[in-house]
């Protein structure tokens, strides 16, 4: 590769306001993800209400888990000593081990008001959240923010807008290369979206309840321990340090995974769970006209 990245994220500025590749991704991971559950749902039959009584919980848990996430796993002395802070997430610092841990608390929220198994709701979700994990990076990577270490191989990128490098690019130095990380978990998440398509058009409605959702946990936090071992360090940990807070965060989720994954093969409890029986929707009786009473008058 060895290429620079160069790349304006703001697609269009008007005065204060501004339009960014980020955000624009951010609009196609919601209704994007939308439509996956959609499909989901209704192929077994829920109705798009029903669906979309998961849109502002969902919204929430991700913006808020993201942001306290970040807050508690990377900075929480700097912003618990100005608290005003943890509220300007549009400012940056959202943490997609937040974002999961939000996730599953509105999961348990939609499922205990539809009345379905949460395992049940975790494997109709599975492809919204994978296709979230992707075009997130996808963001991070026209963001040039979350950049991967210094590295002499001939596929890196250098990143001058990158906060890491910024200050060599002002002195007209030289930018290094660097691990495009982002790409690579875009890349892992992409082929996670494969291995749940695969599974689903293979099994369908056969398949173990919660295989999908246990597959995404456990394919997906790997992928993040595997990732974390080419990103630059981040806020407060030093490069000699083992393990980064990601990889720490994404190991129990990780085991967890594959714990989820080993019973519902060996339970093998049917996918899905009992949908409501919708009244039928008998079709209006159109009203008499005028003229049909005059009509029958006349015959009189």
């Amino acid at each position: 590769m060895n290429f620079t990245w160069n790349v304006n994220p703001e697609i269009i500025a008007l005065g204060p306001l501004s339009l960014r590749y980020y955000g624009l991704l951010f609009v196609v991971v919601f209704l994007g993800g939308f439509y996956l559950l959609k499909w989901q749902m209704e192929r077994v039959g829920w109705k798009e209400d029903d669906v979309s009584d998961f849109i502002i919980p969902g919204m929430l848990a991700v913006i808020i888990g993201a942001r306290l996430g970040h807050v508690l796993f990377y900075e929480p002395a700097s912003y618990f000593s100005q608290p005003v802070e943890i509220i300007k997430f549009w400012k940056g610092g959202l943490a997609s081990h937040g974002a999961t841990l939000g996730l599953i608390v509105a999961i348990i929220y939609f499922a205990k008001k539809k009345g379905m198994a949460i395992t049940e709701v975790a494997d109709r979700f599975s492809f919204s959240a994978t296709l979230g994990a992707a075009l997130v990076r996808l963001g991070n990577f026209f963001n040039s923010e979350i950049v991967g270490r210094i590295t002499d191989q001939s596929w890196g990128v250098r990143f001058p807008r990158c906060h890491e490098d910024r200050h060599l690019t002002a002195i007209g130095e030289q930018v290094p290369l660097r691990h495009p990380s982002q790409l690579y978990e875009f890349g892992m998440a992409a082929f996670i979206m494969l291995v749940l398509w695969g599974v689903d058009r293979k099994l369908g409605e056969k398949r173990p309840r919660g295989l999908l959702g246990a597959l995404f946990l456990s394919l997906y936090f790997t992928a993040r321990f595997i990732v974390e071992f080419f990103k630059e360090y981040q806020t407060g940990l030093k490069d000699h340090q083992l393990l980064t807070m990601g990889q720490l965060l994404s190991i129990p989720i990780a085991l967890a995974g594959y714990i989820w994954l080993f019973i519902a093969i060996k339970q093998n409890v049917p996918a899905q769970s009992k949908v409501p029986e919708y009244p039928e929707e008998k079709p209006e009786k159109a009203a008499p006209s005028k003229n049909a009473g005059r009509r029958k008058n006349r015959r009189k």
